[in-house]
């Protein structure tokens, strides 16, 4: 019964490419313990393996994740923390998959022993730029670039001033309260909090049950009542987007990837490269670290401390640092 169905388990299919059977279960079984989005993420590397598996039986030996491991090391070029991502996803809906009686639990524990590759193994192929530290000085030219557009006049020109008016809201947003990109292209007016004489933003990330506050520098607010107050179209979310060649602004909501392009625009027109906006969300958290690692934690809405201090503190050695220890 090792790697057999369980009789009695409900048909749950999913969508498969032609040539290949229809199967018991997805990602899906996922609904209700994770965001949309993640079971997203989690669908698309299940269904990676399950196209490496080709059918049924194969999918549900655990000796077949160890053979996509290898092949994942050997005929890809992933780094390695996405290989073990897209291992962690499959044994993830097997477990699930064994709570629901799709599966034997011995199924799923046998795929629970799979290993992951070694990091060190693989290490060439972890990119140098994966993660880029900003420094405050790099931060402030960056969030000052649009001011140039937001100077200009009317006509064309006035499309130009608005886009820069916004650009800056949306910089100095990102820089100051270390928002995710899914939680800036959704913030809207209403999420705007008074606090102590400052701002903050009420928001509900991916792994959030209720809103959290994050904080919004007084800069930032200032920012962004320009730009609402210069906007042509009235609309509940904050950043919205521009249509057309004739830069028309939209009532829509931002999309992820706009937000993406406006950050490489003016970081690139700043000298840097490779950054993106989870750069900014790791700015906030190395800034906030230097004085109270608690408080960072707490801005960028992690639940674990350890969350922090390993992947969003970016901290360097000083030069001159051991001079006088004798």
């Amino acid at each position: 019964m090792k790697n057999e169905l369980i009789p009695s388990a409900p048909a749950h299919p999913i969508e498969r490419p032609d040539e290949l059977a229809p199967q018991p279960f997805d990602a899906a079984l996922l609904a209700g313990q994770l965001a949309p989005s993640s079971i997203a993420m989690y669908q698309r590397d299940f269904m990676a393996y399950v196209r490496f598996a080709g059918n049924v039986d194969a999918m549900l030996d655990a000796a077949t994740l160890a053979r996509w491991r290898t092949h994942l090391a050997q005929e890809t070029t992933m780094s390695p923390n996405t290989i073990n991502r897209m291992l962690s996803a499959v044994k993830r809906v097997m477990r699930e998959a064994a709570a629901q009686g799709y599966i034997s639990h011995e199924t799923a524990a046998a795929f629970e022993d799979i290993s992951g590759v070694k990091v060190a193994a693989l290490k060439e192929r972890i990119k140098e730029n994966a993660r880029t530290r900003i420094e405050p000085v790099a931060m402030r030219t960056v969030c000052s670039a649009p001011l140039y557009l937001a100077s200009a006049g009317k006509g064309e020109e006035g499309s130009k001033r608005l886009i820069g008016l916004r650009d800056a809201a949306l910089l100095a947003t990102l820089a100051s309260s270390g928002l995710r990109v899914s939680e800036v292209a959704t913030l809207k007016q209403q999420h705007i909090r008074t606090k102590g004489g400052g701002f903050v933003v009420w928001v509900r990330g991916k792994n959030d049950v209720e809103f959290r506050e994050a904080p919004l520098s007084r800069e930032a607010y200032a920012h962004i009542q320009r730009w609402l107050a210069a906007r042509p179209v009235q609309s509940d979310y904050i950043f919205t987007a521009f249509d057309g060649r004739g830069q028309r602004a939209s009532e829509r909501p931002m999309s992820a990837v706009a937000i993406w392009r406006v950050v490489r625009k003016y970081a690139a027109e700043a000298g840097l490269s490779d950054v993106k906006p989870h750069d900014f969300r790791r700015f906030v958290g190395t800034q906030l670290a230097r004085t109270n690692l608690r408080m960072a934690q707490k801005a960028l809405g992690h639940k674990r401390l350890e969350t922090t201090a390993r992947h969003y503190i970016l901290d360097e050695l000083e030069p001159g640092l051991t001079d006088h220890l004798y």
